[in-house]
């Protein structure tokens, strides 16, 4: 039994006491990709359903904080922004090793190209448009209505996120990465002050983070809330439009190099308008920060991923690919830095 196979026995009389109308025998497979909480199909008499648990092995302190994922997604349930239906969270870790919580399973799309290749140009503009709404949605919700006022630290996030994933980086650094000091040291200098905003944001806004209807561009589910937090709302935007500028490549579709206007995506000025339009703002200052911010971040982010692929404990053989871009986005994001000198 490898590390990632579930106790299906155990695993089903755990749901069948703990879940209204659970009912067994149970299959459990494991879903191919995502580097953090390995993700599984569980398939039971009374239909699907969808497992994330925390992975074994040694972890970071404040990562793959699957009992977080679960309360976003549980408060999220009578707002605009689409989750799945929550079950069960079970912190007992001789069910089946570790932390991890249920919920049901969705019969929709996952776009892991962003580019769309297999949709029309019209297409591709309405799921951009559907995505930003989400976005401004998330960006919107009342924290306090909800119960999520608890759910981050108000005031200085950058300030906060800069420092904890600059300690995560030095954590899993192998090798000294030239435009990542630089860029530590440009941020740290160049930090915007706290100008008051504070929001949900979801830490890892992307189109294959969503799931979309099999039959429309809507968007039935926002999925992957383990980076979530309380925070100012640039973060998610910025990284968002960080996928225009990477060029694509195989572990990371990004659009840099596409003609995006023949494809029917919104430039940047046009992503981030339509957004500020959505929440009511004029525009926003500061932005070559918030990118570059991003870059960093992402690249720290890839770093830990290929420190775990070393130590045996990553859950996806893409694990050392992805390890080997923490170097270029680093590389991007100075590059962006000076441009704008």
């Amino acid at each position: 039994m490898s590390n990632f196979d579930l106790d299906t026995d155990k695993l089903c009389s755990y749901l069948e006491a703990n879940i209204d109308g659970f009912k067994g025998p149970l299959t459990a497979e494991k879903f191919a990709g995502g580097q953090s909480n390995p993700t599984y199909l569980i398939e039971a008499a009374s239909g699907r359903y969808v497992l994330r648990r925390k992975p074994p092995g040694n972890l970071l302190k404040s990562a793959h904080a699957v009992d977080r994922e679960f309360r976003v997604m549980s408060a999220l349930a009578d707002t605009p922004v689409p989750v799945p239906a929550m079950r069960v969270l079970c912190d007992d870790d001789s069910i089946i090793g570790s932390m991890f919580y249920v919920m049901d399973f969705l019969d929709g799309r996952i776009f892991w190209d962003a580019s769309l290749p297999e949709q029309s140009a019209e297409e591709r503009s309405a799921i951009y448009d559907n995505m930003n709404k989400v976005l401004a949605d998330l960006h919107n919700v009342d924290v306090d209505a909800v119960g999520l006022s608890d759910y981050g630290r108000p005031g200085n996030y950058f300030e906060r996120q800069l420092s904890r994933w600059t300690k995560q980086y030095r954590a899993s650094e192998t090798e000294t990465v030239e435009a990542m000091e630089k860029l530590i040291v440009w941020l740290q200098a160049n930090v915007p002050e706290d100008d008051g905003q504070a929001c949900l944001v979801h830490g890892d806004f992307r189109l294959d983070n969503m799931m979309l209807a099999k039959d429309s561009t809507e968007v039935i589910a926002l999925l992957d809330w383990e980076l979530s937090t309380l925070g100012h709302p640039y973060a998610d935007l910025a990284y968002q439009c960080m996928q225009l500028r990477i060029p694509g490549t195989a572990a990371i579709p990004g659009l840099g190099n596409t003609d995006r206007k023949a494809l029917g995506i919104p430039t940047e000025e046009e992503y981030v308008a339509r957004y500020c339009e959505r929440r009511g703002i004029d525009g926003i200052d500061n932005w070559e920060f918030y990118l570059a911010f991003s870059f960093f971040r992402l690249s720290a982010i890839l770093q830990g991923v290929y420190k775990r692929a070393l130590d045996g404990n990553a859950s996806s053989q893409k694990a050392m690919d992805y390890g080997a871009l923490a170097k270029p986005l680093a590389e991007l994001g100075i590059a962006l830095v000076e441009e704008s000198r």
